[in-house]
């Protein structure tokens, strides 16, 4: 039995050594054909030179037939061949490219995948002598395990001699053949180093994962040396050995097997893997490295995760880190210098905006798959949706920061800010408590957190905050920001209403009057634009204005009566028109328009005709019919001379209609008390 073993390893061993051999010999025939081709096509460019690069240039004839003193001369002018020329563009565009390799390449020409798959159909045989190699490295452990052949320190000790005995045959091979697409070696020190890079980090992972040898800290020690070895190697070498370092050491684990130990250290792992990859993209600009990282990054972690709750946390954090190394590792800074246009500009074809560069699109696609992920888990417990909360908020918080030098990253603050209202709307019903019925059939609260809703509340005053001093950096987009932190807290408070019900466990008065703390809030920032923009500009100044308005909405809409409800909204619709006469917010047109329609919903539907018939008193009715007339009038004596062609029409036509109205129901009171009707 062990003859056997050793006859199979040998075999597992010796077939792609054979293999590689047999391509070198394969190589050498290839360059002798490629050699004699170029003297061919050297001797064919030489004739046609030779035809064509002298151009006789003759002085004109003197008086007497014979040529002037200056005897005729001959001008030869050299005539480059089409392959000097080509030679020479290339190596200036390599120039360029080496000399910043932070510039952007405008692809051409045939698509990746095209190219891809015109590369394997040329090559193939250099992928499989690279998977072959890889997986004899990393059966090594695998065989040795199955049968006991040997001890586990020496299959992981073995795992690492061969691996590094592949990377010293591949840095031979490149430094004493070369590597050049014309040369007897092509590829195959690439082959060799990135199957070696595969083989160390199987063994890493083994000893700490199968084994037991070494422990978590030492584990990440030795994953970061052969990732910084990865590193180095990628500079040097092709794409096509970070493509294998990177396929193979995401496909380890599974050629491993599993083992019953925690799999939570996986996750480090693939995040260190990811980091290799983009790490080696970011030096050489290789975009599709980068692409492919982090799709296999993200597809191992998910199946590693499998939708375990215990592992939900650990997925959590690793889905944070991908989306942060894709967005820094590109720039190779803590502040990012995406520069060009935005997505979202290039979208909607806005001002002539160009593509955005590739790591503009591979942070939106990282941050993307990131948010959906992290939304998709929160609904797992308490800790995993405060962790996803922290996440996305940090997210926020970060894009908003590093967007004042990555210009192009501007609006990519909006996937986690989305995903953040996201995650709350889908945590409705939560509100920090859960709902008991005992026995008999009696509901209770249970309040695990009472403030949960307090601490959201804040978290999104918080990002707002963030956003306004954004907007008065001196940065792009001013106008934008301005809207999302007028916008947000109230957003994230409407929704908390509307999903979780706060005033359940905290009470109907404190729940208004975090309301009331937004409404003051919005006004400390209208204040600071006022001043920022001067009396010429009050445009973002009345952003904050319409939000500290709809706040103060909010906390009445909680607290008040039907009646003093409807009053206290018209008179807020008359604040509006009055700041407008005062410090002229054209927006403020919108908040009128949005009050009248409101007031109109009230004064029919709810409460209604119904309620100003039925169950309201003729003080009640005098006061919210009555009430909402005067506003109009009141609005339309503040509206007069200026242009607000539409806020005044809608003023003007709700007081027409509320006042026949109070005429109505005015008359139909007397009419039915006079019949003997019975009224409160």
């Amino acid at each position: 039995m062990i003859g056997l073993g050793v006859l199979a390893g040998a075999f597992v061993i010796g077939l792609p050594v054979a293999v590689i051999y047999l391509l070198v010999g394969q190589s050498a025939l290839r360059t002798q054909i490629a050699a004699l081709e170029r003297k061919l096509y050297q001797l064919t460019a030489d004739t046609k030179q030779t035809s064509q690069s002298q151009v006789a240039v003759s002085e004109p004839t003197g008086k007497n037939g014979k040529p002037p003193k200056a005897a005729a001369k001959v001008k030869t002018i050299p005539t480059a061949s089409a392959a000097t020329v080509l030679a020479s563009r290339q190596a200036e565009a390599k120039a360029a490219v080496a000399g910043n390799p932070k510039e952007p390449v405008t692809p051409s020409g045939p698509s990746l995948f095209d190219r891809l798959f015109a590369w394997l159909s040329e090559n193939w045989f250099y992928a499989v002598s690279a998977l072959s190699l890889a997986l004899a490295g990393l059966f090594l452990v695998q065989y040795g395990m199955e049968n006991g052949m040997l001890p586990p320190a020496a299959r992981v000790a073995s795992a690492l001699a061969f691996g590094l005995g592949l990377i010293g045959a591949g840095e031979y091979i490149r430094r004493r053949f070369g590597e050049a697409e014309d040369s007897a070696t092509e590829y195959l020190p690439s082959v060799f180093a990135g199957a070696g890079l595969v083989s160390l980090f199987g063994a890493v992972l083994s000893a700490q994962m199968l084994y037991g040898l070494i422990g978590g800290t030492t584990g990440m020690i030795g994953m970061i040396v052969v990732a910084g070895i990865a590193m180095v190697l990628g500079w040097f070498y092709g794409p096509l050995l970070a493509a294998i370092g990177v396929i193979g050491a995401f496909c380890a684990p599974m050629v491993l097997g599993g083992s019953d130990s925690d799999p939570t250290p996986l996750f480090a792992y693939f995040a260190v893997v990811a980091f290799v990859g983009l790490g080696v993209d970011t030096m050489r600009r290789w975009a599709w490295i980068s692409g492919l990282t982090l799709v296999l990054a993200y597809v191992m972690g998910t199946m590693l995760f499998g939708g375990d709750r215990a592992l939900t946390g650990a997925y959590q954090v690793y889905l944070i880190s991908l989306v942060v190394m894709a967005v820094l590792i590109p720039a190779r800074a803590i502040m990012p210098d995406h520069a060009g246009s935005m997505l979202s500009e290039w979208a909607i074809r806005l001002n002539g905006a160009t593509r955005p560069i590739f790591p503009v699109l591979l942070a939106w696609a990282a941050m993307a798959a990131s948010c959906i992920l992290l939304v998709l888990t929160s609904g797992a417990g308490d800790a995993e949706f405060w962790l996803v909360l922290i996440a996305l908020a940090g997210l926020s918080a970060a894009v908003i920061v590093w967007s004042l030098r990555a210009t192009a990253l501007q609006d990519l603050a909006l996937i986690p800010l989305g995903s953040l209202v996201a995650a709350i709307g889908l945590q409705s019903g939560w509100s920090g408590a859960r709902f008991v019925i005992d026995g008999a059939g009696e509901t209770s609260i249970d309040v695990r957190f009472p403030l949960a809703a307090t601490i959201i509340v804040a978290i999104a005053m918080a990002l707002s905050a963030l956003a306004a001093w954004r907007s008065l950096s001196k940065g792009g987009a001013p106008v934008i920001w301005a809207l999302v932190a007028a916008m947000f807290a109230p957003l994230v408070a409407m929704v908390l209403e509307m999903g979780w019900v706060p005033a359940n466990i905290l009470g109907v008065y404190p729940w208004a009057l975090h309301a009331a703390v937004m409404a003051a809030f919005m006004v400390f920032w209208a204040e600071r634009f006022a001043r920022a923009d001067g009396p010429d500009d009050r445009l973002r100044m009345s952003f904050f204005v319409l939000s500290a308005l709809a706040s103060i909405s909010f906390a009445l809409v909680m607290i008040l009566s039907s009646a003093a409800l409807t009053v206290a909204l018209a008179v807020i619709v008359v604040a509006a028109a009055a700041l407008d006469r005062k410090f002229d917010l054209y927006p403020m047109t919108i908040f009128i328009a949005a009050g009248v329609v409101t007031l109109g919903y009230r004064l029919v539907a709810d409460p209604g005709l119904g309620w100003a018939t039925g169950s309201a008193s003729i003080f009640e009715l005098v006061m919210a019919y009555g009430g909402v007339l005067a506003a109009m009038i009141a609005g339309l004596w503040l509206l007069r001379g200026k242009v607000r062609q539409t806020a005044t029409v809608m003023v003007d036509s709700a007081a027409w209609s509320v006042g026949g109205i109070f005429v109505s129901l005015i008359l139909f009171r007397i009419i039915d008390a006079s019949v003997g009707g019975q009224r409160p």
